[in-house]
């Protein structure tokens, strides 16, 4: 499957990290010597995804400092005598970032990110949909989102699937994926009453088609009285109406800098101590 766009949902204060992302951003807190969020654009341009779309708060300055060019920078370096160094802070080559502002005193959940950009999903186009503020990581460097478009029948829609190990104890947080006999999407439950044998996390990496990002738009669209506007909710509302969205296993290990402990972890991982 051919897909060459992104969104990528990074707006937000990150409160579960305070009081530190009271001045980081919290897609850029720091795995290793990147920021989280550079892990899953870095998977996406492997993938040949050539135009991601942020959707930062209003108050976002630094994202886009990172895939900007430092002009001040670059000129330190060459006078340093460290020009071999300029090519660790290059901005990608081929790839073109784009910043949808969510207003900070808007509709909230996470359907909205997506209402947001999805006037640059043309008609009869997919587009890859993936939180910034935690990724798969695979040792051999290869791309899960790649994974995710080969997995993917042509025009459907796709979903990420973490088979979590017996001992996980964050399954609380996560939603389970439901499936049918063919791999297909039944639905998501979150914090299902009874855990089921085999529990595959959604950890919302997806491929979704323009029909999808349609709905999705005019869920957002409607006018609720109080609550957040899950992307769950439409999901529900077009497989019941045909379409069809397959699970596909993820191979990587899932990292996620949300919490203290797991982005301690995720450094650990990264740094090969894990």
């Amino acid at each position: 499957m051919t897909i060459t766009k992104a969104i990528i949902p990074v707006a937000g204060w990150g409160t579960r990290r305070l009081p530190i992302t009271k001045a980081i951003e919290k897609c850029m807190l720091p795995i290793g010597n990147r920021p989280i969020v550079d892990y899953v654009v870095q998977d996406c341009i492997q993938a040949g995804i050539t135009d991601i779309y942020f959707v930062v708060s209003e108050e976002s300055t630094q994202i886009r400092a990172y895939y900007g060019d430092n002009r001040a920078l670059n000129k330190y370096l060459e006078d340093k005598g460290k020009a071999e160094m300029l090519q660790q802070i290059a901005p990608p080559t081929g790839t073109t970032f784009h910043y949808v502002v969510q207003p900070s005193g808007g509709k909230y959940g996470t359907a909205v990110p997506v209402a947001l950009a999805a006037e640059y999903v043309a008609d009869n186009e997919s587009v890859v949909v993936l939180m910034g503020d935690d990724f798969l990581y695979n040792k051999d460097g290869s791309s899960e989102v790649a994974r995710l478009l080969a997995g993917t029948p042509e025009g459907q829609n796709g979903i990420l699937g973490v088979i979590v190990p017996e001992n996980d104890t964050t399954i609380a947080r996560y939603g389970f994926i439901e499936t049918n006999e063919n791999s297909e999407l039944i639905r998501i439950v979150e914090h299902p009453d009874l855990e089921p044998e085999k529990f595959i996390k959604n950890v919302s990496k997806y491929v979704l088609n323009s029909t999808m990002v349609d709905a999705i738009k005019s869920y957002v669209e409607e006018e609720k009285m109080e609550g957040e506007y899950g992307i769950f909710d439409p999901f529900e509302r077009i497989l019941t109406q045909g379409e069809i969205m397959k699970v596909i296993p993820a191979i990587g290990a899932y990292l996620d800098g949300g919490t203290l402990e797991g982005w301690l972890h995720a450094n650990n991982a990264v740094a090969g101590k894990a």
